[in-house]
């Protein structure tokens, strides 16, 4: 691992494809080359030590270096490295993890299917929604509603039933059975004098919209993040979700949850589920679940849908290589063991997340800043070009990104989601992270006010 950074980053430029990528532009440039972390930092190869504010992609919920992680893949590659699930076989950490998990969910789910990365988990989903009623003999219900600007995945069945516009070009064409309905950010979305509230009903009241436009007996399920991740960090009114659960059950449609961003203690609790007080029949998950130590997700499944699957003999024809990976399986069941240990979930909800939102709430008399926002260890700085009216600078995503290089010079990682300035930290920063993190988003907003000053409303 001694070779010369330069040389990293022609070889990187050679032969790796980079994903969400322009290409021409990352080759010209080179990619930063990122070779060691520990706690809640990284380290590049030129040496600078760099604040993760996005614990790696929303992932490494216990930090960096942990070596109880490295021992436990250690030890169950020494002992069974591999094996599959699928022609009637099973291994020990499969099992135990599945009953870990069944023990932290809503008391009705009780199974869980796995899959390597959040993409193929909500695959699934998607074929077992489809499945569960041609089971109930409704197979015209094959619609699923979901939301825009949603982040499913990027497969083309996840990334059609995701609302990305930019993640739609690319499929040719995106996939039938899906319809979009607004997302829940008053920002973007709120009227003039109407209270949070309010917008809160009326962004819940597009779903059942959609479902009486199309017909309710087309319609499937209802899909969404709990928190928009990589849409930008939107969160919901406190009236959403309990609107949402009243429209799902009125017209007896399935509840899909992604908690691939919210799960494992982000917002404070196992599931965002929880903490939104709404009943899930599926709930996807993959990230956190390891700290992104190793690849894992999984697909979490109510007894209504269960029992309708052992009431039917036949195959579910769906599966994966790698699914309920015996070494993934072993460091999930140790990161979740670590978590609980370090009572990583009362503390985010007692320390971190309060500390999160007062570093954020320090900028929102920014100039350049026309809102800020969080929940939980979710958080973000929407930039804009005019604070009273919040218009957006032209070119979506131009000052985004000069915002999100100045945040790396200065050694710490924040997103670039358009104009929407996006962070989700490790659950384990301490007085010292937070004011690291501060200081940088004043010195990086500063920098980016003084790029883009003549555009900026008086």
């Amino acid at each position: 691992m001694n070779t010369p950074n330069a040389e990293w980053r022609d070889l990187d430029a050679l032969h790796h494809l980079h994903p969400f990528t322009n290409h021409a532009s990352l080759r010209a440039a080179g990619a930063r080359v990122i070779v060691c972390a520990d706690g809640p930092h990284i380290w590049d190869s030129e040496g600078h030590r760099i604040l993760d504010g996005m614990a790696g992609l929303w992932t490494t919920n216990v930090g960096y270096g942990r070596r109880e992680l490295a021992d436990a893949a250690r030890e169950q590659i020494l002992e069974l490295p591999f094996y599959n699930t699928f022609f009637k076989t099973t291994h020990p950490p499969v099992v135990a993890l599945s009953q870990k998990l069944a023990e932290i969910t809503p008391a009705h789910i009780n199974q869980v299917f796995y899959g390597s990365s959040g993409s193929e988990s909500n695959d699934t989903a998607i074929r077992l929604i489809r499945h569960y009623w041609a089971l109930k003999g409704e197979p015209s219900r094959r619609i699923i509603i979901s939301r825009k600007n949603a982040y499913h995945g990027s497969t083309i069945a996840a990334g059609s039933m995701g609302g990305m516009g930019h993640v739609h070009q690319h499929s040719y064409p995106v996939y039938e059975g899906f319809r979009h309905v607004m997302d829940p950010c008053w920002f973007d979305e709120g009227r003039d004098g109407e209270s949070l509230d309010e917008f809160g009903i009326r962004a819940a009241r597009a779903i059942e919209d959609e479902i009486l436009a199309v017909g309710p007996e087309n319609v499937a399920a209802f899909a969404g993040e709990l928190v928009q991740g990589a849409g930008g960090v939107k969160i919901a009114p406190d009236t959403y979700w309990p609107e949402v659960q009243r429209i799902v059950d009125k017209y007896g449609i399935l509840l899909l949850a992604d908690e691939v961003i919210t799960g494992f203690g982000r917002l404070g609790v196992w599931f965002a589920s929880d903490y939104y007080g709404i009943k899930p029949n599926l709930i996807t998950f993959a990230k956190a679940v390891t700290s992104g130590y190793l690849p894992l997700s999984g697909l979490l499944i109510d007894d209504r849908i269960v029992e309708a699957l052992m009431g039917h003999d036949d195959d579910f024809n769906h599966g994966y290589t790698f699914s309920g990976h015996p070494v993934a399986c072993a460091v999930a069941l140790k990161n979740l063991e670590i978590m609980e240990r370090e009572r990583l979930l009362p503390r985010v909800t007692d320390y971190a997340a309060p500390a999160l939102r007062r570093v954020l709430e320090k900028f929102k008399d920014h100039p350049l800043v026309g809102e800020v926002r969080s929940v939980g260890m979710m958080g973000a700085i929407e930039l804009v070009a005019d604070k009273k009216t919040r218009r957006r600078f032209d070119n979506p995503g131009r000052v985004g990104l000069i915002c999100r290089d100045h945040f790396f010079r200065e050694g710490f990682i924040m997103r670039a989601v358009f104009d929407t300035m996006v962070c989700a930290p490790p659950l384990i920063w301490t007085d010292s992270e937070f004011e690291e993190a501060e200081r940088v988003i004043g010195k990086a907003l500063d920098l980016t006010l003084a790029d883009v000053a003549g555009e900026i409303a008086a």
